[in-house]
């Protein structure tokens, strides 16, 4: 019994002892289950990786050197690419090491040339090697295809944009810092000049000194050897024209040269806008040799490596980017203005600005990139040279066409008189006469035609003799003879004393000058004549010596004579205190002759016979004046009123000719006190 209990006890045991075996089995089969899902998952690629010792031994044996030579040049591809990215840590920045810092970028360029020249034999020999597994069937489809799609991506890289990039992007970096470095040694060295308009070196020949230090220069030169082998040259240039430019641009800008913009419709004539045009020849002169001149020099400097065509083509766009061709816009608006004898002068001035300038023209913008400025330049010369000609050869004309305009009602000098004679000796000064001789030169052989100095002198001189014509037919205008007597002396004086010892004057010659000296002294005892002259025979003394018909008779004949007299004199003088003798001496001299016909024969009267009305009661009425108040009141005759601004002598333009009577002649004469 005792037995049985404990066999029953065993047996329990072992039961209980295989339970747990068996549940221990069944947690140790459940953690294995994920792993034999792992491990089938990994068969095929064992079963590749295994394939080649399955595959046939004279296959085994072949495949080692076909793997070694692809393998080979592979190594060496990826030995050089290491070293690129070991050259990374010694490109600093090249500010602080120029040369260093290009070295560096050359030994890149160089292991990047051989990776260039490598990549394509690697990729060809791996392409080979996977041929050969392939066809030796040392390895599966599977394991073929995935080589296969590698390959293929190394072919599109290698042939692909992504050539360049076989260092990862690097050289392009290490180029674009290079390219910033170009850019910073031209902003930091490029410094406008400083000027003002109120002091331009106008006087000095000398040419403005490089505006880069030598040694930036050399910099920008090694940079540019540098990028242009990377195709940058264009990136350089363009850097270049934006920071030069804008350089030249604000040193303009100290000139105030906002005048240059300036449209025809914002004046109304060439002499409201005379002191830009002088400005204008200054600013020129300066810009072309001292700004442009040394931009041109460094535009060579910088780019001679490059050819003539580059750095010539460099300094038209900085030319015209800086403004350049808003001086020449100037010059086209101003031939563009109305047409009068100003503008002619004005045109002149503008011609002879470029004429000394042409040497410079030619040096500076001679090439075929400068071809715009060229165009506009030969434009603005043909305006010139044909507006300033065209106002030249119809002077004449207008001057005849104020023929049939009225005399100044004040007998003063007309304005076109003073005007034409002043612009006659201009034009044969020396400021003048050689450039409007080289510009009617020009015109003639424009028409083929040969032109002789003559031609010029000859025109001048049919000026003086229309002037001449013209003061003929005026005088004769006046209804009053007195009047048109000063008138005459007026102008023989003017012609005389203000063209002698003047080219016009010589021209003329010593016998046309003395004709009209002795014209002045005739027309003025005519005009005394004719006026003051006849107020002594007022002053008769007939019938007062004897007092033959009595005291009474002989105050009475006073009286008379008295009041005659001075509503003669008041009339008089009342006409004529609005008339002009503009010469200071003619008009002193001209009041003296008056003074001495009146005066001396008013004081003798007086002095006879003034007592017979003093004790009159109404003696102020018939001894109005004394001889003193008299001769003051002369010393306000004949002054020039103040003369009105603006020119002197207009034409306005009609169909493009000048209108026929548009000359303010009532003007005086600017010959004043």
């Amino acid at each position: 019994m005792g037995k049985g209990i404990e066999n029953l006890i065993s047996a329990r045991k072992l039961l209980r002892a295989n339970v747990e075996k068996s549940q221990a089995l069944g947690l140790s089969l459940e953690k294995a289950g994920p792993r034999l899902n792992e491990i089938n998952q990994r068969l095929p690629t064992l079963e590749v990786a295994i394939r080649p010792i399955r595959a046939q031994r004279d296959a085994l044996s072949t495949v080692g050197g076909h793997i070694n030579r692809a393998v080979v040049p592979a190594a060496a591809v990826l030995k050089v690419f290491d070293a690129i990215h070991g050259l990374e840590k010694s490109l600093s920045d090249p500010q602080h090491n120029l040369q260093g810092y290009l070295g560096v970028l050359k030994r890149l360029e160089e292991a990047l040339r051989f990776l260039g020249e490598h990549c394509g034999m690697a990729i060809q020999w791996l392409g080979d090697i996977v041929e050969y597994l392939e066809d030796h069937k040392v390895a599966d489809d599977w394991y073929i295809s995935g080589l296969k799609k590698a390959l293929d991506s190394l072919r599109r890289l290698e042939v692909g944009e992504e050539k360049g990039r076989l260092d990862g992007g690097l050289y392009e970096v290490a180029v674009n810092r290079l390219e910033n470095e170009f850019r910073r040694l031209l902003t930091e060295n490029s410094v406008p000049l400083p000027m003002s308009s109120q002091s331009l070196p106008g006087e000095r020949a000398c040419i403005a000194p490089s505006p880069l230090p030598v040694a930036v220069i050399h910099k920008l030169q090694a940079i540019l050897g540098r990028l242009i082998t990377d195709g940058r040259l264009e990136n350089c240039v363009a850097i270049y024209i934006e920071v030069r430019s804008s350089n030249v641009r604000a040193s303009l800008q100290a000139l105030n040269l906002d005048y240059l913009e300036i449209s025809v419709s914002e004046f109304n004539d060439v002499a409201s806008i005379e002191v830009y045009i002088a400005q204008w020849g200054k600013h020129l002169e300066f810009a072309v040799k001292h700004l442009f001149e040394a931009e041109y020099k460094l535009c060579n400097d910088v780019f001679e490596r490059m050819g003539l065509d580059v750095w010539k083509s460099c300094f038209a766009k900085i030319a015209a980017q800086a403004g350049f061709l808003a001086f020449l816009q100037f010059g086209k608006t101003v031939t563009e203005s109305k047409k009068d004898p100003i503008k002619m002068l004005k045109l002149l001035d503008i011609f002879d600005s470029l004429s000394k300038l042409r040497l410079d023209f030619n040096k500076l913008f001679g090439g075929a990139p400068c071809a715009e400025i060229q165009n506009l330049t030969r434009d603005l010369i043909k305006r010139l040279i044909e507006g300033a000609c065209e106002i030249f050869w119809e002077l004449l004309v207008q001057v005849e066409l104020q023929r049939q305009t009225p005399p100044p009602p004040d007998c003063s000098i007309p304005r076109v008189v003073t005007f034409i004679t002043d612009y006659c000796n201009k034009i044969l000064g020396d400021a003048y006469k050689p450039i409007l001789t080289q510009a009617l030169v020009i015109e003639r052989s424009w028409k083929h035609e040969k032109f002789q100095e003559r031609i010029l002198i000859n025109e001048l001189l049919n000026l003086v003799k229309a002037i001449e014509h013209n003061l003929e037919t005026w005088s004769k205008a006046y209804e009053d003879p007195a009047s048109s007597y000063l008138f005459l002396m007026n102008n023989h004086w003017h012609l005389y004393k203000y063209l002698k010892d003047t080219k016009l004057g010589g021209l003329l010659g010593d016998s046309w000058l003395r004709d009209h000296e002795q014209g002045t002294g005739y027309y003025s005892s005519l005009y005394v004549r004719e006026s003051w002259g006849k107020l002594p025979a007022l002053l008769s003394r007939e019938g007062l010596i004897l007092f033959s018909g009595g005291r009474a008779t002989a105050r009475n004949l006073v009286k008379q004579r008295l009041k005659a007299f001075n509503d003669a004199f008041d009339e008089m003088y009342k006409k004529q205190e609005s008339w002009i003798v503009a010469d200071k001496d003619l008009r002193e001299k001209t009041r003296h002759v008056i003074v001495q016909t009146i005066v001396p024969v008013y004081r003798s009267y007086m002095q006879n016979y003034g007592p017979l009305v003093e004790q009159d009661q109404s003696a102020s009425k018939y001894a109005k004046y004394t001889a003193q108040s008299i001769e003051k009141m002369f010393d306000s005759l004949f002054l020039p009123r103040p003369l009105k601004q603006g020119s002197s002598f207009k034409a306005k333009r009609l169909s493009g000719k000048f209108s026929n009577a548009v000359v303010d002649q009532y003007k005086t004469s600017p010959v004043t006190v």
